[in-house]
């Protein structure tokens, strides 16, 4: 990561390009602004925390992603995912297939929507009406 021949990973260098339009949008209203989970995220340095995430992200799971398990074996509830389909990070692809495979995931796809969809203040508010008001299981 601190090799300086081939251009690093443009998602953790916050490049706009690889954004989409709704992206950019929260980007710029999020730019100067840090909050005390940001500030903590990178306490052990940029590079140490780049590292780990990248660790994470393709390391070894010791689970199959693909053949999760329900957690609500009699069907008392539902996962969920929110998915943003210009999502540069997660592919859109990949979750529509887990989500048909397991039937106790609740797939929510947001059309315009990225990988930053947590942060749109709009979108934030229908999450969590979606997960806490009383719903039929």
């Amino acid at each position: 990561m601190s090799q300086k021949w081939f251009p690093s990973s443009s998602y953790m260098e916050v490049v706009p390009e690889v954004y989409g339009n709704r992206d950019k949008q929260i980007l710029k209203k999020m730019s100067g602004t840090l909050t005390r989970n940001q500030t903590m995220i990178r306490q052990q340095g940029v590079i140490e925390s780049l590292h780990r995430d990248l660790m994470v992200g393709f390391g070894n799971w010791e689970f199959d992603p693909m053949e999760p398990s329900n957690p609500f074996p009699h069907n008392e509830s539902f996962v969920h995912i929110w998915q943003g389909f210009e999502d540069p990070l997660a592919p859109v692809k990949l979750q529509q297939y887990v989500c048909r495979k397991q039937q106790w995931i609740r797939y929510h796809e947001v059309a315009d929507g990225g990988h930053l969809i947590v942060y749109d203040t709009n979108l934030f508010g229908a999450i969590l009406r979606e997960l806490l008001l009383p719903s039929s299981v």
